[in-house]
């Protein structure tokens, strides 16, 4: 496949890839390190598949994750200019600066004072899904746990938590390109309204802090600070959510497992650091970029041209792990790719794995006879290239 000449690259990731791409990855890896394919719409793009060389190019400073260095004008979500700006879409020298300043704001101490609130909304969420005897675990429960502890993170009123979930759930789940629009465009306007109030009066919650940090003098813009708390909310609420559900019905899937983590939930940590691995919900890293042409995988790949580090692909690969297509708690090596490497290792790495702990572990122990009210390849998920999420989670509590 590498070399292939545009207009004529194959498009692998039809309906049937999607419903299972690992096998589909398996082949291509086999196939080679490097593919150059085309997406639905007939773009272009390098798709790098083995773990050695995804893990290789999360650090590599030739590729860039800015969309200024896309040859083919590529313009991504078309957010507005102060939302654009942010850690994952910024190069080293201003990236660094902005990681500086955001480290001292979101601290492991921040963090850990949230582990009450995330307790309190996971019980709350609990009870919900007790009250309705299970139906949708996804809308239930998984959905609106991130969306709450984000609301609870940057002290979101009370009075605008439901509109602000609504607004966020149009902009992930949306139902047309101009749901996307008007969805984002609330947001906006929302997140600049709070940061003018929370300047007038400062507290105790992480979008105070990010107005209050210096650095030598230095401190974020508005248009920085409005894009921070965006980041926070699309990455603190799509990955959880979907991490969640598909944790959930992984584990029932191996009854075996289960009972060994509701005998020692000592086991827990261990068990989400393979479920990163074996079920993380994003298939891609961001969009890259070569500054320069590049060698990846033996396959020469231009300037301008777009790479994407396939890490569903990487943490199925036989070469880093022992069976590979195996969910084991117990596996030794679960040195995952899920939440980024180097300098865009996500920052809310503690949050996530804190809040996916939580609330696995209540619904575990809450609920000893959970399980799925239908069998697993029912399940429907919504899929494209870039991630698999479940749309719904049918559950018996029995």
């Amino acid at each position: 496949m590498p070399g292939l000449p545009e207009g004529h690259l194959p498009q692998p990731f039809d309906a049937a890839f999607l419903d299972n791409p690992y096998p589909g990855y398996a082949q291509l890896r086999d196939e080679s390190a490097v593919h150059q394919v085309a997406l639905s719409d007939g773009s272009p793009i390098w798709l790098v598949l083995r773990e050695e060389d995804v893990r290789a190019g999360l650090t590599d400073p030739r590729l860039s994750v800015n969309k200024a260095h896309s040859g083919t004008g590529y313009k991504g979500f078309s957010l507005p200019p102060a939302l654009d700006a942010n850690l994952l879409n910024i190069d080293p020298e201003d990236h660094q600066r902005l990681r500086r300043l955001v480290s001292k704001a979101f601290t492991a101490r921040r963090v850990e004072n949230l582990r009450g609130s995330v307790r309190a909304a996971v019980d709350r969420l609990a009870d919900d899904l007790a009250g309705q005897g299970g139906e949708d675990l996804v809308s239930t429960f998984s959905l609106p746990l991130p969306l709450m502890v984000i609301g609870d993170l940057l002290a979101v009123p009370e009075a605008d938590r439901r509109r602000f979930s609504t607004w966020v759930s149009n902009m992930l789940t949306p139902e047309s390109p101009r749901q996307i629009k008007e969805a984002v465009e609330n947001i906006h306007t929302f997140l600049l309204d709070l940061v003018a109030a929370r300047r007038d009066a400062l507290g105790d919650d992480m979008l105070s802090a990010l107005i209050a940090v210096r650095d030598e003098g230095d401190q974020l813009t508005e248009n920085e600070l409005v894009s921070l708390a965006f980041l926070l909310l699309m990455a603190g609420s799509e990955n959880a959510q979907h991490l969640i559900s598909a944790g959930l019905v992984t584990l029932l899937q191996h009854p075996e497992q289960v009972a060994e983590l509701r005998a020692d939930p000592g086991l827990l940590p261990e068990a989400v650091e393979e479920l990163l691995r074996f079920a993380h919900p994003n298939q891609m890293a961001i969009r890259r970029f070569p500054i320069e042409p590049i060698e990846i995988g033996g396959t020469q790949i231009p300037a301008g041209a777009t790479v994407m580090l396939c890490l569903a692909s990487a943490h199925r690969d036989p070469k880093r792990y022992p069976s590979p297509d195996e969910f084991d708690i117990h596996r030794e090596d679960k040195a995952h790719l899920a939440l980024g490497q180097g300098m865009h290792y996500c920052l809310g790495a503690p949050l996530a794995r804190m809040e996916i702990q939580i609330a696995l572990h209540t619904l575990l122990h809450r609920f000893p006879q959970l399980d799925l009210a239908v069998p697993p390849q029912q399940l429907q998920w919504r899929t494209s290239f870039r991630s698999r999420a479940l749309k719904a989670v049918p559950v018996t509590l029995r």
